[in-house]
């Protein structure tokens, strides 16, 4: 494919920085890119539900005089970038996309965690993007809110539930964003607009103040272009916050550090998951697919077939759990405000109804012993391979309010929720419609400096994460 030439807004993230502190850029002239990109592609991809133009641009003029006078300065200092909408910042309301979240919504903790920590290190947050309603449903254009498009077609969907996060990010509008992952949410909208997501280990990255969807199955973490990018927002997010009863005690890796750039000892078990791909398969996704592991064994890796223990089970303990939780959240005000809610939200939600309480239980019990096999598995293998999805992006018009479920046919993404396990989602290249497929690299509990190796290693011999959307360039 013959690409444009990339607009500065359009680079990585790692790049940026690295810019910013040779004064090859400024903070003023990235965030004037990422500016200029949501002034012209916004109104068609609605990826902001608001922006916060002139504090961003009053924080990236303080930091310009920082970096001139040669003030140490955070390791994201001058970067743009945009939140999901259920993570509480005290620059704008909370609203999860949602007619029902009291718009006070964590006013009284001010920012969470993970808004206070980047914006420690410097990072200018240049305004929240839009979600799925809770962070679950569809785009319901009966409530007044964007709907997330993508800038490949916008014809199709940006993936849920962190569709600004990732649409925005494939257009140039910020150089890295936050999303949450629940059955997929950070995963699936990397994989619909060809940039790179990660869904560290549960715990790793707190989640007090964000707005929860499934208690035990929410993890936050960073969308980007790159791995390498990732790596180093990762290196802000991670780290145990006592506010997060979930947050985990254990230190956080040199993430940076670990992008070597090859795989030599690393033994990756591959699992095509066709088998599974229950919704239809891109012609193209086999051979995508082939040569991105072919990269990753030129790259050093020892490949070797694995299959995934317990697809079919651990994939139906997300949805259980997800639904208990999320209804034992929304019971109250589903049964009082069920016509704010939008349609395929509140089936949704509903749907937690029908799961008892012995229910529960079993899925927890179920759930553990998945961890287990897992935990097996990767004693013999550093890195399980799978792809994210089998098809690119669903099509808006196929989208159906009433059953919102059947848009996770053919990705395989809700498998790894429950076992909590570190997976990355990163670009293979286009399907026969033009759309983004992706790869998953999945690895041991709080190992996210070997998924973020492989990552790396397989993105520095190809350039599918640079590549710049129809719509675009």
């Amino acid at each position: 494919m013959t690409l444009a030439a990339t607009p500065p807004a359009l680079s990585g993230l790692t790049g940026a920085v690295a810019a910013l502190r040779t004064g090859d850029a400024t903070a003023a002239g990235l965030l004037a890119d990422a500016t200029a990109a949501a002034d012209t592609h916004d109104p068609a991809l609605g990826v902001y539900l608001n922006r916060f133009d002139e504090r961003a641009a009053a924080q990236a003029a303080r930091l310009d005089e920082r970096l001139a006078a040669g003030d140490p300065v955070g390791p994201l200092a001058g970067i743009p970038l945009g939140i999901k909408d259920i993570l509480a910042h005290s620059a704008a309301p909370t609203t999860a996309q949602s007619l029902v979240l009291d718009p006070a919504w964590g006013a009284a903790e001010g920012d969470c965690t993970v808004v206070r920590r980047l914006e420690q290190a410097g990072a200018i947050i240049t305004g929240k993007v839009t979600t799925m309603e809770f962070a679950i449903g569809a785009p319901d254009p009966d409530k007044p809110f964007p709907v997330p498009r993508n800038p490949w077609n916008t014809d199709r969907w940006a993936g849920g539930s962190s569709s600004g996060s990732g649409s925005g990010v494939a257009a140039g509008m910020f150089l890295g964003a936050i999303g949450t992952d629940t059955a997929g949410s950070i995963r699936i909208p990397a994989a619909f607009n060809g940039i790179t997501g990660l869904k560290p280990t549960f715990g790793r990255v707190p989640k007090s103040g964000v707005v929860p969807l499934g208690y035990t199955l929410d993890h936050p973490g960073p969308m980007a272009r790159s791995a390498a990018d990732c790596a180093l927002l990762l290196s802000v997010l991670a780290g145990y916050d006592p506010a997060d009863p979930y947050s985990a005690r254990t230190p956080a890796d040199d993430y940076v550090g670990a992008l070597t750039g090859e795989l030599t000892g690393l033994t990756i078990g591959v699992d095509t998951l066709d088998r599974f791909a229950d919704g239809g398969m891109d012609p193209e996704q086999p051979h995508r697919f082939s040569a991105a592991v072919a990269e990753l064994e030129a790259a050093g890796a020892r490949i070797v077939p694995v299959e995934v223990p317990m697809y079919r089970e651990l994939t139906a303990v997300d949805v259980v759990v997800m639904l208990a939780e999320a209804h034992a959240y929304h019971r109250r005000t589903l049964r009082d405000r069920w016509d704010d809610y939008g349609r395929a939200t509140r089936i949704i939600l509903a749907g937690g109804d029908a799961v008892s309480g012995p229910d529960y239980v079993q899925a927890q019990r179920v759930r553990r012993i998945g961890r287990q096999r897992m935990a097996e598995l990767l004693a013999k293998v550093d890195l399980v391979l799978t792809p994210t999805g089998h098809l690119g992006a669903t099509a808006l018009a196929d989208m159906d309010q009433l059953q919102p479920m059947s848009m996770l046919a053919s990705l395989h993404t809700p498998y790894w929720n429950p076992l909590g396990n570190p997976t990355l989602a990163v670009p293979i290249g286009t399907g026969r419609d033009g759309m983004p497929l992706s790869m998953s690299l999945s690895g041991s509990h709080f190992d996210e400096a070997t998924v973020l190796r492989a990552g790396d290693a397989y993105q520095r011999r190809t350039a599918h994460h640079t590549e710049i959307p129809t719509t675009v360039r």
